[in-house]
């Protein structure tokens, strides 16, 4: 019962609590404000993998043993503990977050289930602080919505990926009104499209299959 209890109050302040920031807007969009880090616990909720069918998404990012990929917007470590066995012992996995609070989550989790090829980084609102021509793909989930400077940080992405590396962006569908998640928390495919290509970014691959979310590959604009 008390579980329960402390799972509802994490889902509920996952959606309403927040980093303090100004409201801003990008291409007509508004931008949500930060999850704050005591949301965490929605982010490793036991219904995630049925509602975001979690082991579906990985499984298209088609990742190979021994690539380097990056986990942007990190949180707890959800997706970065997976991507660190995908990718395995001669792979790397950089986890990228901007509060040290989720960094600290992730590197317990880590530790507690023995992965070594995690390499979590601080970053800030404009900066990642990703290294260069390094990443074979860079991971997006419910993040960039986020970014409260998005051309910043997509400029900073654009020069941290290999030749051929490409972003994964997967984001709620706004276009479904059934997908239980606040209006602001979504976006459309339209307005994915809006903000990337003027960021010199080309769709390059959709997976359609998810109960949720888009999902959508981008690289450099040739």
């Amino acid at each position: 019962m008390l579980l329960n209890l402390l799972v509802g109050c994490a889902n509920a302040y996952a959606q309403e609590a927040a980093l303090a920031q100004p409201a801003k807007e990008y291409y007509g969009r508004e931008i949500a404000t930060t999850m704050h880090f005591l949301g965490a616990p929605w982010l490793v909720r036991e219904s995630r993998q049925r509602e975001e069918d979690c082991e579906k998404l990985l499984a298209a990012l088609n990742l190979k043993p021994g690539q380097t990929v990056c986990d942007l917007g990190c949180g707890n470590g959800f997706y970065t503990l997976k991507l660190a066995e995908l990718v395995g012992e001669e792979g790397r996995v950089v986890a990228v977050d901007i509060q040290p609070e989720m960094l600290g989550m992730l590197r317990a989790a880590a530790e507690a289930v023995g992965l070594e090829n995690i390499e979590p980084v601080l970053g800030t609102e404009v900066d990642p602080r990703l290294p260069a021509e390094t990443f074979d793909l860079v991971l997006l989930v419910d993040v960039y919505h986020e970014f409260s400077h998005p051309a910043e940080m997509l400029a900073a992405i654009r020069k941290s990926l290999k030749p051929n590396g490409r972003i994964a962006l997967a984001e709620f569908r706004e276009e479904d009104p059934d997908v239980p998640i606040k209006p602001l928390h979504k976006m459309s495919k339209e307005q994915i499209l809006r903000e990337y290509a003027p960021n010199g970014y080309r769709l390059v691959e959709e997976y359609d299959d998810l109960p949720w979310q888009h999902l959508m590959f981008f690289g450099e604009t040739e």
